[in-house]
């Protein structure tokens, strides 16, 4: 294994397994698509150094798309004994796709929860980048900066989407938040 992806695996692995094992509510699961990510990585590392937003946002596109293919390709039985995979079994290789999904499924999980505040059902409804960092720093208790390596994006860009997050978030539960800015 090349020393920078073995670095990279140092670095990233455990925080995107507790991100798989929170999307799946599999601990070997995520271990499962965490080891398929790395497997892939290692194959192709002197092309993921070569991609947009570096390797951090290549290997988090990845991830976020095998924790969905995890989950379509793990459907069981509906209720009344349907499958529930969808029609055909298409797997689609677009990563919008996958991402999408992924964000889908844990809006809907969000949504169910119970809150008298309402404070899920606002966090649901977040766009793909803010709910992603608010997923990232306040779910997994990612830093900041460890936030925005995850998604290849500059420490200042997650925070400009967290804040927004947090306005929008504020603004569905009636919260002024007034100058009350956030902390690093």
């Amino acid at each position: 294994m090349p020393s920078d992806l073995d670095a990279f695996y140092r670095m990233y692995a455990r925080p995107q397994l507790r991100y798989a094992a929170t999307v799946l509510g599999d601990m070997k699961a995520a271990q499962q698509v965490v080891r398929r990510l790395y497997s892939h990585l290692a194959l192709n590392w002197a092309v993921v150094l070569l991609e947009d937003g570096g390797p951090e946002a290549y290997a988090w596109r990845l991830l976020k798309m095998r924790v969905e293919l995890h989950l379509r390709m793990n459907l069981g039985p509906a209720a009344d004994g349907r499958s529930t995979a969808p029609a055909g079994t298409a797997r689609t290789t677009a990563v919008h796709d996958a991402v999408r999904a992924t964000l889908e499924r844990m809006r809907t999980q969000l949504a169910a929860i119970e809150s008298p505040l309402g404070l899920y059902t606002a966090i649901a409804t977040l766009p793909e980048r803010q709910f992603d960092v608010i997923i990232l720093q306040y779910v997994l208790g990612y830093s900041c900066k460890q936030a925005a390596n995850t998604m290849g994006i500059a420490p200042a860009t997650a925070r400009t989407h967290r804040r927004l997050a947090r306005k929008r978030i504020a603004a569905k539960l009636g919260i002024d938040l007034g100058d009350d800015e956030e902390k690093e």
